[in-house]
C-alpha cells in the first residue's frame, strides 16, 4: 500500500507547487486585481516607452531594456563616482500615488528614485526628494550618514534600519506620497516615515545640502527620476497608481 501513496502523494505536491508557481505574475505585468485597483505599468519589460531623459527628448543611450530590466549600463569602478549622469524621467507626472518597483544594484553602486520633480530645474534633486538606492557595504555614502543608506530620504531622513537584500538580489521598494505624508518602504518594511512641511522637516533640509534650494520638496506635482551615479543598476516590476486625497494606500506592497 506504502508503495502505491508514495507517488500519488508526490504527485499532489508537484500539483501545488505548480499552482503555486502559476500564481506568481510574470515580471512586468499587471495582474486583474491590480488593474481592478488603478494600477499602472511604467515599464513594460521590453523598451523605454514613456519615459526620456531629464529635460531632454529622448531616452539616453546608456538606459537600455535588457532580460526584462530596465537597466544602466555602466561600468564604474565599485563606489566610485564622477559627474552625475542623465536620469531617466517618466514622460508623465504625479501628484498623490503610490509606487512600487524593484532594484539591483552591482557591487559598491548608488542610484536613487526622485519624485515629485520639476524640469523648470536645473536637477532632479533641486525640487524632488530622493529615495536611496545603494550598496550600504561598499559604497563610501554610507560612511557619511544613515541618512545617506539605501531606503534613505536622501540627507533628510534615515532609514529605521538595514533591510537591504545582497548585492546581486532583487530589492522591493515602494512610495507612497499622498499630500505631505510620505512613506518609503523596502523589502516589506516601512523604513521611512515623514510630512512634507513640517517643522521637523524644515529643521533636516537647513543642515543638508537642500538649505537654499527654496522648491526642494515643495513641488505639489512632477515626475519621477531613476538617477544615473555610475554605477550599473537594475530596476523592474515599476508599477504606480494615483490615490485620492484621503483615500488610503494598499496595505501589501502590489494591491
Amino acid at each position: 500500500m506504502a508503495r502505491v501513496l508514495l507517488p500519488i502523494f508526490t504527485l499532489l505536491l508537484l500539483a501545488a507547487g505548480a499552482t503555486a508557481q502559476e500564481r506568481v505574475p510574470a515580471p512586468n505585468t499587471l495582474t486583474p486585481q491590480e488593474r481592478a485597483a488603478g494600477w499602472k505599468l511604467l515599464f513594460d519589460g521590453r523598451s523605454l516607452q514613456g519615459w526620456h531623459g531629464f529635460r531632454q527628448k529622448s531616452a539616453p543611450p546608456e538606459w537600455q531594456a535588457v532580460d526584462g530590466a530596465l537597466v544602466l549600463n555602466r561600468r564604474s569602478a565599485p563606489g566610485v563616482s564622477g559627474e552625475l549622469g542623465v536620469g531617466l524621467t517618466t514622460d508623465e507626472q504625479w501628484d498623490d500615488f503610490e509606487l512600487t518597483l524593484e532594484w539591483k544594484l552591482a557591487e559598491g553602486g548608488n542610484s536613487g528614485v526622485f519624485y515629485r520633480v520639476s524640469e523648470e530645474e536645473s536637477a532632479p534633486n533641486m525640487s524632488g526628494p530622493e529615495m536611496q538606492v545603494l550598496d550600504n557595504l561598499r559604497h563610501p555614502d554610507a560612511q557619511h550618514g544613515l541618512n545617506r543608506t539605501a531606503g534613505a530620504c536622501y540627507q533628510v531622513y534615515p532609514p529605521t534600519r538595514d533591510v537591504t537584500a545582497p548585492v546581486g538580489q532583487w530589492n522591493r521598494a515602494r512610495l507612497v506620497a499622498q499630500g505631505s505624508h510620505i512613506e518609503h518602504w523596502l523589502n516589506g518594511e516601512r523604513v521611512v516615515v515623514y510630512e512634507l512641511g513640517s517643522a521637523d522637516w524644515q529643521a533636516r533640509v537647513r543642515q543638508s545640502k537642500y538649505k537654499d534650494r527654496p522648491r526642494y520638496g515643495r513641488v505639489p506635482k512632477g515626475h519621477l527620476v531613476l538617477q544615473d551615479h555610475e554605477h550599473r543598476v537594475e530596476y523592474r516590476n515599476l508599477k504606480i497608481r494615483p490615490l485620492k486625497p484621503g483615500s488610503p494606500a494598499s496595505r501589501s506592497e502590489t494591491g
